[in-house]
């Protein structure tokens, strides 16, 4: 719908280089639908993570490979490719600094792994956009997306959903933040394939209503989709683990495995 020349959302003049629909906002709204449909009164204890080093160096593995195919969408080693490769970089550093940054505004401590989920934010908030605005516009998308991202984990934090990896506060958020984004901060000079216009930044309003609505679309179909899909799932083998089997843990009782 999205990237085919013949899809619903492409013929609407949507615009997504890299996947903030097609990829973070229908994980982020999959899990938030898997979260609630899965909810029960088994509540977690708070946790940290096992390893820093390891978050550090798998976020660093992952930035890498984000710069890859964020770049690699322009399908060619040109100019565009470079751009998505500058803003893509200058997104992420911005937004996990930010998150540090709000955290010890929030009266948190200043962490690395703080550091290491902002800057994640930033690279989601950034595809959609990496191949349509400027160094300055994504500075700011990192920036408001970590804002966002980072109120709404607490939020999720205190609400009992189970959404361990916060995929929902993150990609899902993420993702929602960069489509409007695109559509304010867009400018035909950086892609000559942005046939749908400058965004709202420049004084247009087209483009800026289109993604308005796309946000919409694209939240109700990947939410409501995903809880039909549950749905049936769990009719044809349960989702749901009993007491037992959640104390047990579910490598073990799901699997036969321990982890």
């Amino acid at each position: 719908m999205t990237w085919h020349p013949d899809g619903f959302l492409f013929q609407l003049g949507v615009l997504d280089f890299a996947g903030g629909t097609v990829v973070h906002m229908s994980a982020g709204l999959a899990a938030l639908a898997a979260s609630i449909y899965l909810k029960g009164d088994k509540a977690t204890d708070p946790h940290a993570p096992a390893n820093v080093p390891f978050v550090l160096l798998g976020s660093g593995l992952l930035w890498f490979g984000w710069l890859g195919f964020n770049a690699g969408s322009a399908v060619g080693a040109g100019g565009l490719a470079v751009s998505a490769f500058a803003v893509t970089n200058k997104a992420s550093a911005a937004a996990g600094l930010l998150w540090v940054l709000f955290d010890v505004v929030r009266g948190k401590k200043p962490s690395a792994l703080g550091f290491c989920i902002g800057a994640v934010v930033g690279l989601v908030a950034i595809t959609p956009a990496c191949g349509f605005v400027i160094i300055r516009s994504s500075i700011f998308i990192g920036v408001f997306a970590a804002i966002i991202s980072n109120l709404v984990a607490g939020w999720k934090a205190k609400s009992g959903l189970s959404d361990t990896l916060d995929v929902f506060p993150c990609h899902g958020v993420g993702g929602m933040v960069g489509i409007p984004m695109t559509a304010i901060f867009a400018n035909t000079a950086i892609n000559a394939g942005n046939t749908t216009g400058d965004g709202l930044a420049d004084g247009e309003t087209h483009l800026f209503l289109i993604h308005l609505l796309a946000l919409v679309l694209i939240s109700a179909f990947a939410f409501l989709g995903s809880l039909l899909l549950l749905f049936i799932t769990d009719k044809i083998s349960p989702l749901k683990v009993s007491d037992e089997e959640f104390k047990a843990g579910s490598d073990f009782s799901q699997h036969g495995e321990n982890m």
